[in-house]
């Protein structure tokens, strides 16, 4: 059994209690394609039995953000679970709005010194909680939107934001905030989607059952963007490289009507990549 159930994760519950979930009403393992803050809420897609093996493929893939910054005060946690601290001034709609295009693009960012980077081999998160001083290298992210929707309180903002894996939405609020000479963190996020996976095509979390889980996966070959590998020798199937007119780039591979898995195109060769069934 191979696919995805694209899930609504509610706030307060932890990614790896979704997919401790999804596989025990399965009886399979499985993986999340991307893990959300126990304080988030939003789309958290579950890579069923082989299915869970594409993690790497969906590293670059879009997603979409609803959140809300508060100005005036920050946490050590970056977010509305740490201990608050307050100091700064709050900014007007009009300086936000003007500060945002500065965070479109490819920027650097720092990781929030809470979150699961690895330093020497422990966790960020970890090392905070124990006090730790440790300092977390800046990387590479891209923001492709970041707009102003709302002011939702005297000192609270809300935003929608489209942007690359990897990027830190808490670290965007602390970040936005030192631009506009204060301080701030995140008191709201919700993942709207993720790549094809979208809030509007999510299953709530709280309505999986033994009985409808079947119901809600997705085929695996439906959610990848790849063009089919037409006409491939079958010795591909035994790890063979054959000789293909297709440009290079990564393939979906049927083995007759069944979704083999991904090929991969290199200077007019074909090799099997990814074997899912």
């Amino acid at each position: 059994m191979t696919g995805f159930v694209n899930v609504f994760k509610p706030e307060g519950v932890g990614s790896t209690k979704v997919v401790g979930r999804v596989k025990y009403l399965l009886g399979t393992p499985c993986g999340h394609m991307g893990t959300l803050d126990p304080l988030a809420c939003g789309v958290l897609p579950v890579g069923v039995g082989n299915a869970a093996r594409l993690f790497d493929y969906f590293l670059k893939k879009e997603k979409r953000y609803s959140a809300r910054f508060v100005f005036g005060a920050t946490t050590d946690t970056l977010d509305r679970e740490g201990e608050i601290r307050r100091g700064g001034r709050i900014p007007s709609a009009q300086e936000v709005a003007a500060a945002l295009p500065a965070f479109v693009g490819e920027i650097l960012q720092t990781p929030p010194r809470y979150s699961a980077v690895s330093v020497n081999g422990r966790r960020g998160y970890d090392l905070a909680r124990r006090g730790a001083d440790f300092d977390l290298p800046a990387k590479r992210v891209t923001v492709s939107s970041f707009v102003l929707r709302e002011q939702t309180a005297p000192d609270e903002f809300a935003f929608d934001i489209v942007c690359g894996g990897g990027t830190y939405i808490r670290s965007l609020a602390r970040d936005l905030a030192a631009a506009l000479g204060t301080a701030g963190y995140m008191s709201y996020l919700c993942r709207t989607a993720s790549g094809i996976f979208s809030a509007e095509t999510s299953v709530p979390f709280e309505e999986l059952t033994a009985e409808n889980i079947r119901d809600y996966i997705i085929p695996t070959d439906s959610v990848l963007p790849y063009p089919v590998l037409e006409g491939a020798d079958a010795r591909i199937f035994h790890g063979v490289g054959v000789e293909t007119d297709c440009a290079d780039g990564l393939y979906k591979l049927y083995r007759g009507e069944e979704f083999y898995g991904l090929a991969r195109v290199a200077d007019g060769v074909a090799r099997a990549e990814k074997k899912l069934c």
